[in-house]
C-alpha cells in the first residue's frame, strides 16, 4: 500500500496525542498526526473525484523546488481550514480517521495518471506528482513529530 511506512509511523505517534514542545511548534502530536492524514485523505479525494480531461500541467517554481528538494520549510505556509481539526483528537478519533485515509488512499492506484488535485500554490498536480507531495508533506509533519519528541 501507498505511504504503509509512513501511516505505520504516524501510528506509533498515537500514544503520544497530547504531548507538546514549544521550541518546535505551537501544536501538539496530536495536531500533526491529523493534519497529515487530512492532508493525505483530501488530495487522494481530489485525485478521485476530478475528470482526467481536464489535468493542465503548468510550471510552478515553489513546486519545482519542493518536488526536487522534497524540502518544506517549517512555519512559511499556514494550514487551510479545510485540513485543520478543530475538534478534540482523540485516540479513538485518529485510529478511525487513520483507518479510513487508509481506504481513501487505496483507491489511488486505479486512477489514470492524469487524474489530478488542485493544489493552492503549486498548480494542478497529476497522481505521480499528487502521490509524490503526500509523501513529502507526511515527512514533512513526521520530522515535526521527531523533533517533538527530542525534547
Amino acid at each position: 500500500m501507498l505511504f504503509e511506512k509512513q501511516f505505520s509511523e504516524l501510528e506509533s505517534y498515537i500514544p503520544q496525542l497530547e504531548k507538546t514542545n514549544s521550541k518546535i511548534t505551537h501544536s501538539n502530536v496530536g495536531w500533526q498526526i491529523d493534519h497529515a492524514l487530512r492532508v493525505i485523505r483530501a488530495v487522494a479525494k481530489q485525485l478521485e473525484d476530478s475528470n482526467p480531461s481536464e489535468f493542465k500541467s503548468k510550471f510552478s517554481f515553489p513546486k519545482f523546488i519542493v518536488m526536487t528538494t522534497k524540502y518544506i520549510p517549517r512555519g512559511k505556509a499556514k494550514a487551510p481550514k479545510a485540513v485543520q481539526n478543530e475538534n478534540q483528537i482523540t485516540e479513538e478519533s485518529i485510529k478511525e480517521f487513520l483507518e479510513k485515509t487508509k481506504m481513501q488512499v487505496s483507491k489511488i492506484e486505479d486512477l489514470d495518471k492524469n487524474n489530478y488535485f488542485p493544489h493552492p500554490i503549486f498548480g494542478d498536480m497529476n497522481k505521480k506528482e499528487a502521490i509524490r507531495f503526500i509523501g513529502i508533506h507526511t515527512e514533512h509533519h513526521l520530522k515535526i513529530i521527531r523533533d517533538m519528541q527530542k525534547g
